[in-house]
């Protein structure tokens, strides 16, 4: 009974710290006994998979926003506490880090046959550094995370990558490094307003959630959160250390870095520009979407001009980049929702391919399209889940990107009919340059002797392709529990963008009209009755 409860009390925090446990015990094994580590770190991976499933089923889209909540005092002075909840996206976000962890480990065996110990350690602090930064739900918290997962993904590009592996580390380091001053001096920002307006210093981001910062003060943390936020996205023009990055790391730490790292970029909007600025937000919606749009056809007209495979995902991943921050930013709940969602589904069908290049690297030793030709004759089933894969970022009726991609376009249809027209143009572009990579690579005759001996996918190799492609199908086919657990977090965030909308999601948790008592979520100590932190008309020690 003890072991249940502390299990359901806890989960997150089991959650956050398997990895951890995992790297401990991998420092105890000599650095000789790399199949020991191999086992012990899928081990730990696979096993913080399993803790986290129980989120898909305790996650309840008609309670309260915030769930399964932890908190413990942790910085008193400064009103830092160890604060961890999800909703029903950061949950998602949650399930697709452990996964996509699980499988990134897997797919390491046999690709990675030096420094092995090292290897695995970076994969686990990576892993637990994004955990953390998706469970936090204190500002301070969520920031220290966001250091620490940059750490490891700089090792794993630094010491584990190919070609100019250490430029591509210098360059991600120092515009990431970039993005973290941005980040902090935002989130510092709005914590010195929240003082001001409650008398009570603390990094609550629920409690972030209910200010009304005065316009003025909005217009100068957006900014600063802006950087920090597109650098990781990365959006147009500070996109460069991303093809780099993907071409020097390995295929692990390629898969991570698209499936999950770059969400965090769109994970800050939705956490800290949204619905904290909404009227900064409101205010610099022509310079993000323009933005979005130069990155959705630049990065598909990169794509189409590439003869490296790795860089041509890696470009088309700007362009879906750019597409999911002009859903965020269309006002609109269909583009809203789909651009939530359209995050797993980028995940899920950029880091099966880029799982697909590696499987083909190791095989061959090269990522140049040319050199292969006729891979599904001697190699069928990985054609078959390459195909399927392919459509899924096309975004193939049937397949999840299909379902994500039709609510942007139809949000963004609604509310600005050019921007619809502009994103639809980089849709085909898509299409363009991932069907031309799938004929070239599979279909015709085999140019080269080498590629006639290559053999199809072993056991453990379709065990990290085939739940991506199960997923791809799921979510194609019957995307509503997925749309049902982030309805709140869209419903939550439109409201606060647009007061107009709150009727309409009145029924939903936390997204009552503005200044209803009866649907909003329970205030954080301090954070009643909030009030412009320098509104003339707000009572002197108010919030005392």
């Amino acid at each position: 009974m003890i072991d249940t409860y502390l299990f359901e009390s806890h989960l997150l925090s089991l959650i956050l710290l398997t990895p951890l446990v995992g790297v401990a015990v991998l420092l105890a094994i000599g650095r000789s006994r790399e199949d020991a580590i191999r086992w012990l770190a899928t081990l730990f991976a696979g096993l913080d998979f399993l803790i986290s499933v129980p989120l898909w089923f305790r996650y309840d889209p008609q309670a309260s926003p915030w769930q399964l909540t932890e908190r413990a005092t942790w910085i008193p002075s400064m009103g830092a506490s160890y604060f961890l909840g999800v909703d029903g996206y950061s949950s998602l976000m949650v399930l697709m880090t452990t996964l996509l962890g699980f499988i990134a480990v897997l797919s390491s065996w046999s690709a990675v046959t030096e420094r092995v110990k090292k290897y695995y350690i970076c994969l686990l602090v990576l892993q637990s550094g994004m955990l953390g930064a998706f469970l936090a739900l204190d500002g301070l918290l969520f920031f220290l995370f966001w250091e620490a997962m940059l750490v490891p993904m700089y090792l794993l590009i630094g010491i584990r990558g190919g070609g100019r592996r250490s430029s591509s580390a210098i360059k991600f380091f120092l515009y990431t490094l970039l993005g973290s001053v941005g980040l902090l001096l935002g989130i510092l920002g709005i914590y010195f307003c929240a003082h001001e307006a409650t008398g009570v210093y603390s990094f609550d981001i629920t409690g972030f959630h209910q200010l009304a910062l005065p316009l003025a003060r909005q217009k100068w943390i957006f900014p600063a959160l802006l950087v920090g936020f597109a650098i990781q996205i990365p959006m147009f023009p500070l996109h460069t250390w991303l093809p780099d990055a993907h071409a020097d790391a390995p295929t692990a730490g390629s898969v991570i870095l698209a499936a999950v790292l770059l969400k965090m970029g769109t994970y800050g909007f939705v956490r800290f520009s949204l619905p904290i600025l909404p009227e900064a937000s409101r205010a610099f919606i022509p310079v993000v979407a323009g933005l979005s749009i130069v990155a959705i056809v630049y990065g598909a007209l990169l794509a189409l001009a590439q003869t490296d495979w790795k860089r041509l995902i890696a470009y088309s991943s700007i362009s879906q980049m750019g597409m999911i921050t002009l859903g965020l930013f269309a006002i609109a709940p269909a583009a809203l929702s789909g651009s939530l969602l359209q995050q797993i589904n980028h995940g899920i069908s950029t880091g099966a391919l880029f799982l697909i290049v590696g499987l083909v690297f190791e095989r061959r030793q090269t990522r140049e399209i040319a050199a292969f030709g006729g891979l599904s004759s001697v190699m069928p089933v990985f054609a078959v889940l390459f195909l399927v894969m392919t459509l899924s970022s096309i975004g193939l009726p049937g397949l999840n990107g299909f379902v994500g991609e039709r609510l942007i376009l139809q949000g963004v249809f609604v509310t600005h009919r050019w921007w619809a027209a502009a994103a639809a143009s980089g849709m085909l572009l898509g299409a363009a340059y991932m069907l031309w990579l799938y004929q070239r690579t599979t279909f015709g005759r085999i140019r080269e002797p080498a590629n006639g001996a290559l053999r199809d996918l072993t056991a453990r190799e379709l065990l990290t392709l085939v739940p991506l492609a199960a997923l791809a199908l799921w979510i194609g086919l019957y995307p509503a529990p997925f749309l049902a657990r982030l309805e709140p977090t869209m419903a939550r965030v439109i409201t606060r963008l647009d007061p107009g909308y709150a009727p309409a999601f009145a029924k939903v948790p936390g997204c009552g009209a503005p200044g209803s008592t009866a649907s909003a979520p329970s205030a954080p100590p301090g954070f009643t009755a909030m009030a412009p932190c320098d509104d003339p008309s707000r009572p002197a020690g108010a919030g005392r």
